[in-house]
């Protein structure tokens, strides 16, 4: 089974290979760089996920693969705090979606801040902890869950509730 990936982030293919593989049969992967065409930051739920529909989208189109993903990161506000938020799609070349939502954590206020004026969360981040290339691989999620969940497992979840979705509506479907 052909599987594009909508995105060359490390910590989302990642999340991609390593549940596809444990259960689906045959699988090949390609990643493709596509633009997810909403803000460098998303902010909220929408524009999050409208974010991985696009990459899932164009990912499909690019690859004419048999399942493509996208997924998404962003921010949006509740009550006064900041929260990331993460979204995902799975689009079938039968034209079927499926969209899944994941972990949501608050971002302290000296993170936050920045991101509310404009700023986008990965380098907030690298300058925040001082690391480089921090959203290819624990990401602020790994950061403020004392690297118990980094972004690469938090994306993996969605990805099974993705799988999930799509096992369920195409019984036939072979799993290892």
């Amino acid at each position: 089974m052909k599987i594009a990936i909508g995105t060359k982030n490390q910590a989302k293919v990642n999340a991609v290979e390593n549940i596809c593989s444990s259960l689906l049969e045959n699988v090949d992967f390609f990643s493709v760089s596509v633009p997810s065409n909403v803000s460098d930051q998303p902010i909220g739920d929408e524009e999050t996920l409208l974010g991985a529909k696009n990459r899932a989208w164009l990912a499909f189109k690019e690859s004419q693969a048999e399942i493509s993903f996208g997924l998404e990161g962003g921010v949006k506000e509740i009550n006064g705090q900041l929260f990331v938020c993460n979204w995902g799609v799975l689009h079938t070349k039968t034209g079927q979606q499926f969209i899944a939502g994941g972990a949501q954590i608050p971002l302290p206020a000296e993170v936050a801040e920045p991101i509310r004026n404009g700023e986008e969360l990965g380098p907030v981040m690298e300058s925040y902890t001082k690391q480089v290339g921090i959203r290819h691989k624990e990401g602020a999620v790994g950061v403020f869950t004392n690297g118990l969940v980094n972004r690469s497992v938090m994306f993996e979840h969605i990805v099974k509730l993705l799988i999930g979705q799509y096992l369920y509506a195409n019984p036939t479907q072979k799993t290892t």
